[in-house]
């Protein structure tokens, strides 16, 4: 939103900055939220209709103003050299045993198969605007409940949610190649988390 308050000019000199390969940084990965984070503007999700296990009223109509064509532009920057990683701050509020987007909570087990779904649907929109995802974590700062979107996965939930939930749902929708990533986190205690999901 910021970057499309800037003048034409800036907004091209900032995406040379970042993006081009000879005349600036050549950044060549970037992450973006699924939905709302505390970097939004306000709180949204995709599909806020209670009980929408069908995900039915599912639309990225919220950023196709200013997200999706600032990715398209940094997409387009590198010459198609991008590779980019999506991250959910938490899933949609009716889905969440605190009914909040914010304040942490957990992802109801009866909507295990809809949360995986949904980043498939995520994924697809996306790709319908002509932007492809490298990887995904499966939750930003899966331990820690803000005051603003999250959500909270122990690490045999994270484990459990992936094996029996999101990796076959990825691979039944020919997703299986999109690297996941678990622990979106701090580094400190990245040891124990993984020795817990190995068991």
């Amino acid at each position: 939103e910021t970057f499309f308050k800037l003048p034409k000019e800036k907004q091209e000199e900032f995406i040379t900055a970042y993006f081009d390969k000879e005349k600036g940084i050549g950044y060549s990965l970037g992450r973006t939220h699924i939905h709302s984070c505390d970097f939004s503007s306000e709180s949204y999700a995709y599909s806020e209709v209670k009980g929408d296990t069908e995900l039915s009223h599912f639309s990225i109509e919220h950023d196709e103003k200013f997200k999706i064509p600032f990715i398209q532009k940094a997409i387009k920057t590198t010459g198609g050299e991008f590779k980019l990683l999506a991250s959910p701050w938490s899933p949609p509020a009716w889905m969440k045993t605190n009914n909040n987007m914010l304040q942490g909570g957990k992802l109801k087990p009866e909507y295990f198969q809809t949360w995986a779904d949904y980043f498939v649907r995520f994924f697809q929109a996306y790709q319908d605007h002509d932007i492809p995802f490298w990887g995904l974590t499966v939750q930003n700062e899966p331990m820690a409940v803000q005051r603003w979107e999250s959500c909270i996965f122990t690490a045999e939930e994270e484990r459990d949610f992936v094996k029996n939930y999101l990796g076959p749902t990825l691979e039944k929708n020919n997703m299986g190649d999109k690297k996941i990533i678990i622990w979106d986190h701090n580094r400190g205690i990245m040891y124990q988390r993984a020795k817990l999901l190995s068991m």
